[in-house]
Parts: C-alpha cells; structure tokens; sequence
C-alpha cells in the first residue's frame, strides 16, 4: 500500500513522522503520524495504538501529548490516526455540530445512508491501517496494546474487548465508557447505526461487559474537574460493570483536572509505563 510522508522531524533521538494514503475503508484520503524511537536496525517495537476524541484530528496528541520522551526511554512505537474520514464528498452534521459527522467517527462502520460509505473507522483502525503500519514500519505485531482519549477512550476500550487476544493492555483517558446512555453517543450511534439499539451494544464498552466480553485489566483517568463527567462520560458505570465481571480496573480521579490536553500530558507517561510493563511481560 503507497504511503505518502508528510513530513519528519527528529526528537528524543528518533522520528516523529506525519503520513497520508489512501483508504480503500474510508473512500478518501487518510493522514496518521507515527514516532519510531531509535532502535538497532532490525529490530522489532512494541507499539501503543492511541485514539482521538470529538473535533481531533492525529495532530492533537501528536503536538501536546507529550509521549515522545517515555516512548524513547521505554522503547515504544506510538500511532497516532484520524477520528474521521475527511474530504469535500464526505457528509457531515446537518446542524453542523461538533459531536457528529467529521472529526466524530466514534469508530464505528456507519451502516446508515449517506455515512456507510464513508464512516467504517473501526474497520479503518482495527484492519487496513494496522496492515499498513506493519508494512512500513518495525512494529512487533504480537506486541500491541490502545488507548484513548474522550470518544477515543470509548474506541480503545471497546476495540480490546472485541479483540483481546491482540493487544496486551488497554487504558483511557476519560472516556465515553456508556455511549447508549448519554447525549453524544446516542446521537453517534443512532446517526451511523440506526434506531436498534441492539446493534449499538458492541460498540458501548458496559455493554460489552455484561454481554460477556472481558479483558485483562484496564486503567482509566479521568479529572474531576471534567466538565463532562456526569453527563457524558460516567466512569461509576464502567467501575460497577467491571467489578461485576471481576476485570481488574484502576480507576484514578485525578484532582483539579479537565477534558484538555493539559490533564493528558500530566498522566501520558503513567500511562505508556503502564502499556511498556505489559508489552515487554
């Protein structure tokens, strides 16, 4: 698969790349970044998989997430795609809100006209584009695991559920943990999937649990400051499901911190030393 670099720049001794290609998933063009450490030549990494919220795009956590330092120490691989598919034939919010259509892809197969098209981020994330990665890049693919932030955080959570024997851990920076349950992901789900609610459970993370799906643990942020928290996010029903389902969850409520990046870029390095003890277990 072609792969057009956008741009390289070195940092902490290795490669901070930006890229575009292609996607035969998404209709359109797809922009990624991706930082290698350095490494002897030869050489395999563990990698970190890490997903967006609403209005993002891969630049957010690419220019303040602050990773690059820990994945130099620690050795790690950290991509970065897209939340949506862009482009002038690629629908949006009618209203144009923020919370639908582009930058808002949920990572999900949109399965309801004029979004089916166009909207298949989750078999973007979890198929075409690891394919790519794996061809350009010296990624150890049995030695994987995602994150996320917001939207982001429901898409890594979710995706380890369905495919736990691909990742090695999996952690969230406040995330939308019941979709079904509150505004944004019932207007993303019902928009992209249709009025069965049924359909939406394998894209809701409590739903997941207690349809079945488990895995290994998780470690979960989230700010008590977060001006989303009891209306969108609800971190009590992720901890109540997984404490049903006996999943091993940390669940940490950090004091005075928000949504932002600012919170992100306090705890990104907990967090990738988290992901490096089980990647290298």
């Amino acid at each position: 698969m072609a792969l057009q670099t956008l741009s390289l720049n070195r940092s902490y001794g290795g490669t901070q790349g930006v890229y575009r290609h292609a996607s035969s998933e998404t209709q359109t063009d797809m922009t990624f970044s991706v930082y290698v450490p350095e490494h002897r030549e030869g050489t395999k990494l563990a990698t970190v998989w890490y997903l967006s919220g609403l209005t993002c795009t891969h630049a957010n956590v690419t220019e303040k997430g602050e990773f690059r330092s820990a994945c130099a120490e620690l050795g790690l691989i950290f991509i970065a795609p897209d939340t949506s598919p862009r482009g002038q034939s690629v629908p949006g919010d009618p209203a144009n809100s923020y919370d639908f259509g582009l930058g808002a892809g949920f990572y999900v197969d949109a399965t309801e006209a004029p979004f089916e098209r166009h909207y298949r981020m989750w078999s973007y994330v979890t198929e075409e584009l690891p394919r790519l990665v794996a061809e350009h890049f010296p990624v150890d693919t049995g030695r994987q695991s995602i994150m996320g932030h917001s939207m982001g955080g429901h898409g890594a959570l979710t995706v380890a559920l369905r495919q736990p024997g691909r990742y090695r851990a999996a952690s969230a920076f406040a995330p939308i943990v019941a979709p079904s349950r509150v505004p944004w992901g019932i207007k993303a789900l019902g928009g992209y999937l249709g009025g069965d609610t049924a359909t939406w459970r394998k894209h809701d993370t409590v739903a997941l649990i207690e349809d079945g799906a488990r895995f290994r643990e998780f470690l979960v942020d989230y700010g008590d400051a977060d001006q989303f928290l009891n209306e969108q996010l609800r971190p009590e029903l992720l901890q109540t499901a997984c404490e049903k389902a006996g999943i091993p969850l940390t669940l940490r409520r950090q004091n005075g911190y928000d949504h932002s990046y600012y919170f992100i870029s306090t705890f990104m390095g907990d967090h990738l030393h988290w992901h490096a003890e089980r990647l290298k277990a």
